[in-house]
């Protein structure tokens, strides 16, 4: 298991630098909830922004959360000692969303009901303790494949935000590893032998998805490009900021029936 000193490399801290920067991410005086599945993005996320909070010019605070949807097979409660050694505050919720998905389901998936049930149980969280603004581990990856689904199955050139009110305006999201790559946090939780928890959302590798078929998708394509990314990454710039009047910041392709938020 890693130790509590475990230092990010220089690039994954540049580019979460860059972003927290070009977005406005962190302000001095926030109190921050990291939403943790225990996952390497996640778990990465964290170790990140610790590092960040030693050095940077403004001053945060930051607790983690997990949301258990009481799925068999995961079972995050072994990262506790591993939140203590680190000196962050730990705040989990067990709800049985498999069960509450079979009765209230309508026309969506498992993943997308999910989603949108710990994005609101998360936002309870951050009102409950006084954290005004969450952030989500969502990366470079996650952005693509949620805009490439949004057009294939949605018809809306639309992807994640990099940051952005909720519809009630009381809770900043920010989404510090929209430069990075998958591979790179996959890396550094290697390296840093970070305690990720296998398969963090056992639902979700029972059967192939949406998300996976563009995940595949776009490796095929990188492979014979290897700029893909950066080349969207230009394409989707004025879509990760926050449009007058919309605070939604979900990803386009969990927006059916929404959260009450």
């Amino acid at each position: 298991m890693s130790q509590p000193g475990s230092k990010p490399p220089r690039s994954l801290l540049r580019l979460v630098g860059r972003a927290i920067a070009e977005y406005d991410m962190i302000r001095d005086g926030d109190r921050i909830l990291l939403g943790v599945s225990g996952g390497k993005d996640s778990l990465s996320l964290l170790i990140l922004l610790r590092h960040l909070r030693t050095y940077a010019p403004v001053r945060f605070e930051l607790g983690v959360a997990t949301v258990d949807p009481r799925i068999p097979g995961f079972d995050p409660g072994p990262l506790r000692d591993y939140y203590n050694r680190l000196g962050v505050t730990w705040f989990y919720e067990r709800q049985p969303i498999l069960e509450q998905a079979r009765e209230r389901m309508d026309g969506d998936s498992f993943c997308a009901y999910c989603a949108r049930m710990k994005r609101g149980i998360l936002y309870s969280i951050c009102r409950r303790e006084g954290y005004g603004v969450l952030a989500l581990a969502q990366h470079l990856d996650d952005l693509a494949e949620s805009l490439l689904m949004s057009l294939f199955h949605g018809g809306q050139l639309r992807t994640m935000k990099a940051r952005y009110r909720n519809d009630q305006g009381d809770l900043r999201i920010i989404r510090p590893l929209v430069f990075c790559r998958e591979r790179q946090t996959a890396d550094f939780a290697r390296a840093a032998a970070l305690p990720v928890v296998p398969d963090s959302c056992p639902a979700c590798f029972t059967a192939p998805t949406r998300r996976a078929h563009m995940k595949a998708l776009l490796a095929r394509e990188e492979a014979d490009y290897p700029q893909l990314f950066a080349s969207m990454l230009h394409a989707m710039r004025p879509l990760l900021t926050e449009a007058k009047g919309k605070g939604s910041g979900l990803d386009p392709c969990l927006q059916g029936s929404r959260i009450k938020t």
